[in-house]
């Protein structure tokens, strides 16, 4: 445990190395926009360690909070960014993953369909943010990027533990519910929050 944790903070150090070649190379950001995706890439790393065991395998996580909570504050192309290194930091890996997993067989593994698309929550989240600054918008994109994140996760779970989808849902689904409903309103009020209180202190564009 002691290990895991060791190399865990180490590699997470290293985010940032890795977040300034591939931005700085390929895309387009300024300084203080690398500074949040690598606050919030460590962000998710961190909180996907606060997991409670599930008994059909796929644990509870503040994942799926954090993510589009992302999504919302830096919007829908940082947001995206952020996350899908943290996806890309695990593939290879970096035990960022709940667990302090990491690797491809964890990316393969039963609850792999719910990380690949994890992108597409905070990306979901943050056009919804974006559209004329409309509550219900921001309310479409959280239940879409949920939405998503489910049948990602409920088709792979399937496919992989060889089960019929009743049974997929019955595991990756169902017990969910009540709690995404909770982070989708929480999202929904203390993303808006926090993006408006960073814009005004300009700190966030």
């Amino acid at each position: 445990m002691v290990d895991n944790l060791f190399c865990f903070v180490y590699n997470i150090k290293q985010t940032k190395h890795i977040l300034r070649r591939f931005c700085m190379n390929r895309l387009k950001f300024s300084v203080r926009e690398l500074c949040f995706i690598g606050i919030f890439t460590t962000l998710i790393a961190v909180v996907s360690q606060l997991s409670v065991p599930m008994p059909y395998g796929v644990p509870m996580t503040l994942q799926t909070f954090v993510i589009p909570f992302a999504g919302v504050v830096l919007g829908a192309k940082n947001g995206t960014v952020s996350t899908l290194i943290y996806v890309v930091l695990g593939a290879i890996g970096v035990p960022v993953f709940a667990g302090y997993m990491g690797g491809p067989g964890t990316l393969f593994g039963m609850t792999g369909g719910f990380i690949l698309s994890f992108p597409l929550m905070a990306l979901a989240a943050g056009v919804g943010e974006g559209k004329n600054n409309a509550i219900w918008w921001l309310v479409s994109g959280l239940v879409a990027g949920a939405l998503l994140n489910y049948i990602c996760g409920m088709l792979w779970f399937s496919f992989v533990m060889s089960v019929d989808l009743k049974a997929a849902f019955a595991a990756c689904v169902l017990p969910f519910i009540p709690t995404s409903i909770i982070k989708i309103v929480l999202v929904a009020v203390l993303g808006r929050q926090i993006k408006r209180a960073l814009a005004g202190s300009k700190l966030l564009n």
